[in-house]
């Protein structure tokens, strides 16, 4: 095996955008209220060369065609409510992640991967949520590893009683991991399977099937083969029923990203990424609208992906995707901003006025599910807040999700002195992982603080004042300013960023448990670990012979 086949993923840029003309592994149908996602995966079209994509196995790649015709569904087809996930190949619904993509992998690839596969999986929980979008599973085959984490992450699983099929989270007896960064937390949080059952569940090869599958609540409903089709599409209409998704509008195409690529960074209308290697940092920086945005709705529709707020969250999320993957020795990224404030506030107060428009709603999920990205990610977050920022509601979030943000007092020119500007926004519109907003999160919900905040509404709150309040890390003045910003930076960038990511992790995530922590916080990391272990990856580790014909080998100490 050469050299570049055991290192898939190293020093090899990835892409995120895509459209169904480019799709190689899902079919994307329409019947009025009812989309059906088909899953038809190529053998031979992984990302990376190595290994084929045998029993509807999947990729990186197989899931950013994924990410994109959710987005397409979501923006594109208002009519739909509810959503059918199915194979498109006999006998198997989806085995999950490719084991020998697996295998093959550098350690940064797989916990990529395992993170962006994750967070389209809560994608589709979250427009069940928020959105009314509906996700019913039509399980026809054998469902197996990933396969069944994406089953577990719509609303119901319905499994066809034909006594081969089934579901299953094998991971632990054939390959030494753990079932995904997701499956053992929605069968306990989400499925409330009970423990001693999802023990046996996750220890046997085979899985569950037929009745027992449904009795353990694996899946909603098993169905015979010849009553499978209808039962679907009975439920998938009746699921469509409890949406409020319109059924005559007209959906808004998503167009092609544009963007420039730099040596030294990304450039996009609206965001700018530039990085400094030899201090391993990134900034990025968020620029306001530079002309008039529409506030009535019909205009706000007809300006379609480049109306700001829609074409910000595009291009904010493709760039943290390829940042996250491209750019792994880039371990702080520092957020700016710059424009007019009262643009973005202006941009805000139409995102509120019409929040409960299919359209407007459907942004607000865009920009909600982006900075949650944020969160986490596994690089220190740092906030600059200086003369000539707009760091105003939407983009107050930036601040607020950074580990420390600095804001520059200037007292020689108060015309000039920076300020953060709040709007309804910052209090629930966009929450992270946690269920809470940002600020909520920040204070612990403690209710003097957040009550200061918030008397604070559209009101320029400058340094001393913002220091005062929390909401700044602190307020250097302009004969500091360069230093600390400098040391700090460089203190970062001398510690071990493996401590950096458990370390912020943690802090993170320091409001009310929810499957979505657990999934990024403490499951994550135990995956990643075992990732790591000579037992899952070593050279007679089971992820490594897996497929060889030969047994692994274990060292039996308990760590």
């Amino acid at each position: 095996m050469s050299s570049a086949e055991t290192a898939i993923g190293a020093a090899q840029r990835v892409d995120y955008r895509t459209s169904p003309s480019q799709y190689k592994h899902w079919k994307l149908t329409f019947n009025g209220p009812v989309a059906t996602l088909g899953i038809d995966i190529a053998e031979d079209g992984g990302i990376r060369d190595g290994y084929k994509l045998k029993l509807n196995s999947y990729d990186l790649g197989v899931d950013i065609e994924l990410h994109d015709a959710i987005q397409r569904i979501r923006f594109e087809h208002p009519e739909v409510r509810t959503v059918v996930v199915t194979s498109l190949k006999d006998r198997v619904f989806c085995s999950g992640a490719n084991i020998f993509m697996l295998g093959l992998s550098t350690h940064a690839w797989k916990v990529n991967f395992c993170k962006f596969t994750n967070e389209t999986r809560n994608g589709l929980e979250d427009s069940s949520r928020h959105s009314g979008l509906k996700f019913l599973a039509a399980v026809n085959g054998a469902c197996a590893g990933g396969g069944y984490e994406l089953a577990l992450a719509c609303d119901e699983i319905y499994l066809v009683d034909d006594r081969s099929s089934s579901v299953s989270l094998p991971e632990v007896p054939l390959l030494g991991v753990l079932p995904g960064t997701g499956g053992l937390t929605r069968v306990t949080d989400k499925r409330r399977v009970r423990h001693d059952r999802a023990d046996i569940f996750c220890t046997v090869v085979e899985g569950i099937r037929g009745e027992r599958a449904k009795e353990w609540r694996l899946v909603d409903e098993v169905v015979k083969p010849n009553q499978f089709d209808r039962a679907i599409a009975a439920r998938a209409l009746e699921l469509a029923a409890q949406s409020d998704r319109p059924a005559d509008a007209k959906g808004v195409a998503l167009t092609f990203i544009e963007r420039t690529e730099r040596a030294d960074g990304l450039g996009y209308q609206t965001v700018d990424v530039t990085i400094d290697r030899a201090k391993r940092t990134a900034t990025f920086t968020a620029k306001a609208p530079a002309s008039p945005q529409p506030t009535d709705i019909d205009a706000i529709v007809a300006a379609g992906s480049n109306w700001w707020p829609l074409r910000f969250a595009r291009e904010l999320d493709d760039a943290i995707l390829s940042m996250r993957t491209n750019e792994l020795e880039i371990g702080t990224w520092i957020f700016r901003t710059e424009g007019d404030a009262r643009a973005v506030l202006a941009a805000d107060a139409t995102l509120i006025q019409h929040q409960n428009h299919w359209f407007v709603r459907e942004t607000i999920g865009l920009l909600r599910r982006t900075l949650a990205r944020i969160d986490v990610s596994s690089r220190s977050l740092f906030a600059l807040i200086e003369p000539g920022s707009c760091f105003a509601g939407t983009f107050a979030e930036l601040a607020f999700a950074a580990d420390r943000t600095y804001m520059a007092a200037i007292p020689s020119n108060e015309d000039e002195e920076p300020a953060i500007t709040l709007s309804e926004v910052n209090f629930g519109l966009y929450p992270l992982v946690t269920h809470q907003s940002r600020l909520a999160r920040r204070f612990y919900e403690e209710t003097a603080p957040l009550d200061a905040v918030r008397a604070k509404i559209g009101q320029a709150v400058k340094p001393v004042e913002a220091e005062r309040l929390g909401l700044v890390t602190a307020a250097p003045d302009d004969i500091d300013w360069a230093d600390e910003i400098r040391i700090a930076l460089e203190e970062r960038a001398a510690m071990s960023p493996d401590a950096l990511t458990g370390l912020e992790a943690n802090l993170r995530f320091n409001g009310p448990e929810t499957m979505e922590t657990r999934i990024f916080g403490r499951l994550t990391a135990w995956q990643n670990w075992i990732f790591n272990r000579p037992n899952a990856v070593g050279e007679k580790g089971a992820l490594k012979v897996y497929g060889k014909g030969s047994k692994a080998q274990f060292d039996v100490s308990r760590v």
